[in-house]
Order: structure tokens, then C-alpha cells, then sequence
């Protein structure tokens, strides 16, 4: 939900580009800044794009900055000088018809990692297999990243009745060691041989996402396509969008604060492997906006 018209307007009303003084106070307050220590591709070309300013988009004609939020593709960039990302698993979105597509976050999944990820506009979703597929979303019923893969194999083997009605045992020590090194070994084969291997031990092919404000999700939630699909809750993480929804938890997070967090723990709890930095450039959009914006909060409260 990154609003690059939001950030324009606000940018535009200060005269000089916002700087880290030498002031010390300053110094400290960015190091305390969220999103600090991921391991991204330089902004080098973002840094540029944005002193050359807005462009139109080649596509639909729109001023845009950086990509076209409508388009999903890049304005004033090549591809080859952004980070394109590998996903272990495919990712559909959906957004409602009424998400202004300047505030969503989404596309920046969709331009990162285009291979894995798809986008949808409200009503239409595509038909899921429901024993493969989980929707993260939080709320009564919704299990941890670590539960998520034991629940589908119960599912899988109760595919008569409803298998997500009763809560899912919790996985056995020894199977989740069987479930590593079988993704260990899978690794150390070709990739047809690691890809069916890790399909049998990890019951999952897809993951949804809702790309919404928070009041208007319960329409799409609640639609009788997404039922039946094993809903993961992201208990643990916290927000650090610039455009805060009023009365909402700080648990709730933006689009791509959810994929980002839920791939975390899928490499970490699922694969069963030491997190590298495997999809921080999926915040490459994200964390530089956060960080231009707040910085003209910063400069414009202090003139």
C-alpha cells in the first residue's frame, strides 16, 4: 500500500531533497529505523530516477515514478538494473476493485518477482486446489507458519469432511527433522529431482493474499471460493507502512510486509533453513520509499 503520488505531493511542497545532517541526533534516529540490515541491491538507480523525476508510462501515459502502478511495469528503469527474485513457492493476489492501485504495495511483488506472483482484480480468483493452498490472513482458526504444513497434510488426508474445522495436531519432533533433511537432500540433486522432492514433503503450491484496505477485506475473505482454504496468521510481525489505518493493530501489515514475512518463515520453519537474505530484495521498493519519506517528514516537521 505505497503511495508514490502520496510521497510526490509531499516531497514536491519541500525545496531541497532530505539529507542526513552530521547532527547527531539524527544519526540516531536512523539507526533505529525498521527495516535496517536486509541485505539489498544498491538503490543506486532509484536514487537517480528520482532526481530525474516523473515520467510518463509508456503503456497507459500516466506520470509515474519508478513503475507504473497500473501497468506493473518499470517507468525510468531497466530491468536489468533492478533485483529479480526466485520465489520457493507462487504467489496470487487479490485486490479489491476499490484499492487505489497508487496506494498498494502489491505491484512491487508482481515487478520483483514476475515469474511467481499474480495479480487479480476482485471478483475474480482462480480455482485452488485446497489442500495445496493457503491464504495468509489473519483472525479465528488461523494458524502459524510453523503449523501451516502439518494442517495441509491433515487436510490432505481428510479432503471428505472439512479438515481445517478442528485444530491441527501439532508436528511430531521426529517428522519434522524427517521433513529437513528431506529437504536437504533435496538440494543436492538436480532441480527436477529437488522440485518433486520438496513437493512431497511440503504440501504447498500456492499462497493468497488480499490487497485491500483492512475495512474492505471481509468481502473477499469471506467469499465462498477462499472457503475451506487454511488461513496463516503473521502474529508476530509489526508494520512499518507510513500510511496508518486508523484503529487497526500494528500487526496488520501491508501487502508486502505480508509476503516478505511469510517467505521469512516458510525458508525458516518450512524448508527448514538458515535465513540469508533469500527475499530481502523483495523490500527494494519498499524500504527506500519508507526511508525518502520519512526523512521529508523528518525535514518538513523541523522547517
Amino acid at each position: 500500500m505505497s503511495s508514490l503520488d502520496g510521497y510526490q505531493r509531499f516531497y514536491s511542497s519541500c525545496r531541497d531533497k532530505p539529507t542526513v545532517t552530521g547532527d547527531l541526533s539524527d544519526v540516531h534516529e536512523l539507526a533505529k529505523e525498521p527495516l535496517q540490515g536486509l541485505k539489498l541491491a544498491s538503490h543506486a538507480v532509484l536514487d537517480t530516477a528520482q532526481q530525474r523525476g516523473r515520467l510518463k508510462c509508456s503503456k497507459c501515459g500516466g506520470s509515474r515514478m519508478f513503475f507504473c502502478y497500473t501497468c506493473c511495469s518499470l517507468v525510468g528503469v531497466n530491468m536489468q538494473e533492478i533485483p529479480v527474485i526466485k520465489l520457493p513457492v507462487k504467489i496470487d493476489i487479490i485486490k479489491h476493485p476499490n484499492e487505489t492501485d497508487g496506494k498498494s504495495t502489491a505491484v512491487h511483488a508482481k515487478i520483483l518477482a514476475p515469474n511467481d506472483v499474480t495479480m487479480y482484480t476482485y471478483p475474480c480468483i482462480p480455482e485452488f486446489e485446497k489442500d495445496k493452498v493457503v491464504l495468509v490472513f489473519p483472525g479465528p482458526g488461523a494458524v502459524s507458519v510453523q503449523e501451516m504444513i502439518q494442517c495441509l497434510r491433515d487436510g490432505s488426508k481428510n479432503r471428505s469432511g472439512d479438515p481445517f474445522e478442528k485444530p491441527c495436531l501439532k508436528r511430531m519432533k521426529g517428522e519434522a527433522h524427517a521433513a529437513t533433511n528431506s529437504a536437504k537432500d533435496a538440494q543436492s540433486g538436480t532441480p527436477d529431482e529437488a522440485q518433486s522432492s520438496e513437493s512431497r514433503v511440503y504440501p504447498l503450491q500456492r499462497v493468497v493474499f488480499i490487497d485491500s484496505t483492512w475495512n474492505q477485506t471481509n468481502k473477499i475473505s469471506t467469499d465462498e471460493r477462499l472457503e475451506g482454504l487454511l488461513k496463516v496468521e503473521l502474529k508476530s510481525r509489526k508494520t512499518c507502512f507510513w500510511r496508518s489505518q486508523r484503529g487497526k493493530p500494528d500487526t496488520y501489515l501491508a501487502t508486502i510486509e505480508a509476503i516478505y514475512y511469510f517467505l521469512k518463515d516458510f525458508h525458516q520453519h518450512c524448508l527448514g533453513q538458515e535465513y540469508t537474505g533469500e527475499y530481502d530484495n523483495l523490500l527494494f521498493f519498499y524500504s527506500y520509499l519508507h526511508s525518502l519519506i520519512n526523512r521529508a517528514k523528518a525535514s518538513a516537521g523541523k522547517s
